[in-house]
């Protein structure tokens, strides 16, 4: 690699080989790694500025080049997130657009930008997921970081106070992508951020009052420049800044911030705006919506989230919003079998670890599919059933040396004993 050389005075003159101005003419000399020769600060603008005023193709293939995914398109990011999360087809694909055009713009700064737009400046565009509890929200930005190789901090909003409060200050969220970054800081800064259950920090009421909303419309006052780009001061161990105590400094500018939330009690206000009557001649009537037999989240707009109490400002701060849709029977039952981590599979895995198979019927699935949309929790509550039916078979199967098959039996998601099938061999 080429090296910068600082000269001292000596009896045997440097010049620079290209322009041929000496070495006190010039603030910067490079020198050739195997050669004596040199360039000067001077001659290396000027050989930049005539690259990108006579080479314009050099330039739009400098433009196309894309550190960290040269081997990613939207549509296999998109098929890299349907390997793990089921349906939700629309917020994969808003997802795979945004986080591509997010890492494109980053390195459209790294290098020589495409004829005609170099004075153009592409804004960051934060992500919003909507959805009940249990959808994958939260999986879909583990599975972006997976596939993308880049830190992911999870932080969770409910616990955020205004700043010289009881609990964790915005900053907090920084000191988790950083220590998920082993503090690599250049990393953590194109990390991505996943800030679950946004909807907590709504303003908590529209009435005027003495007291300060230091959990909701606060945490949004300064939420604001960390969404947008700034640099903050980050503790290095984490917890509340002090005076006098070290800060490591974050550019917040390249960071993707990805917020998802339930969202309880926003379909009824979409509901609502959708159902108003206009009056007058030539009115738009909008058609009727059955809230039972359609997703309401699909049709939110910036006033809903207006009225459901979230600022103008933190409302612009999240310019795209992806609504996640409740899970059919059908996608529950996909959610137990098909994807790469689905939980029939991680248990299977577990019961083969002691060397036995497991299998379950169709009859136990379905029954515990309508457990799981009893209890209103979507996916999330699929993993408790599941653990409530093989906890019994579980604890006495490392004891059971002849086990050779366990099978659960729609009975046996009731509360009855799963089918064990001995080893007969062993057994003898």
């Amino acid at each position: 690699m080429p090296s910068e050389q600082k000269f001292e005075p000596t009896d045997r003159p440097v010049y620079c080989t290209f322009c041929g101005r000496a070495a006190e003419e010039v603030q910067t000399l490079i020198s050739a790694p195997f050669a004596s020769a040199f360039i000067c600060d001077i001659c290396t603008a000027n050989h930049i500025d005539l690259l990108r005023a006579h080479l314009p193709q050099f330039a739009k293939k400098k433009a196309t080049r894309r550190s960290g995914l040269t081997t990613f398109t939207p549509r296999s990011i998109e098929r890299a997130l349907s390997e793990h999360v089921i349906e939700q087809d629309r917020a994969k694909k808003i997802l795979a657009v945004s986080v591509y055009n997010h890492y494109k713009r980053i390195d459209a700064e790294t290098v020589i930008g495409v004829e005609g737009f170099e004075d153009t400046e592409i804004e960051k565009s934060n992500i919003l997921l909507l959805g009940p509890t249990g959808t994958g929200k939260t999986l879909l930005a583990q599975t972006l970081a997976k596939i993308l190789d880049v830190p992911l901090a999870i932080a969770d909003a409910t616990t955020l106070t205004e700043a010289g409060y009881v609990g964790d200050d915005v900053e907090s969220i920084l000191s988790s992508l950083l220590q998920a970054a082993d503090f690599d800081v250049a990393r953590a800064e194109r990390g991505i951020v996943y800030l679950d259950e946004v909807d907590k920090i709504s303003r908590k009421s529209d009435s005027a009052s003495i007291t300060r909303d230091v959990s909701g419309e606060g945490v949004q006052q300064g939420l604001l420049k960390l969404l947008e780009g700034t640099i903050a001061g980050v503790p290095p161990k984490g917890g509340r800044k002090h005076p006098e105590q070290p800060l490591i400094h974050i550019n917040t500018k390249h960071i993707l911030f990805i917020g998802g939330g339930a969202f309880d009690g926003l379909d009824k206000i979409i509901l609502k705006r959708l159902h108003q009557s206009p009056i007058g001649f030539g009115a738009n009537i909008p058609s009727r919506v059955d809230e039972k037999a359609v997703d309401l989240f699909q049709y939110v707009e910036p006033e809903d989230l207006l009225k459901y109490g979230f600022i103008p400002e933190l409302i612009g701060r999240f310019p795209v919003l992806a609504a996640l849709n409740g899970l059919s029977r059908e996608a529950l039952l996909r959610v137990l079998t098909e994807p790469r981590n689905a939980l029939v599979k991680q248990f299977r895995k577990l019961f083969a670890m002691e060397g036995v198979e497991l299998e379950f019927e169709r009859g136990a699935l379905e029954l515990m599919i309508d457990k799981a949309i009893e209890r209103g929790s979507g996916a999330r509550s699929l993993r408790s059933l599941m653990e409530e039916t093989l906890m019994d078979v579980m604890f006495q199967l490392p004891e059971n040396q002849h086990a050779e098959k366990v099978i659960i039996t729609r009975d046996a998601v009731a509360g009855g004993e799963p089918t064990i099938i001995l080893n007969e061999r062993l057994a003898a």
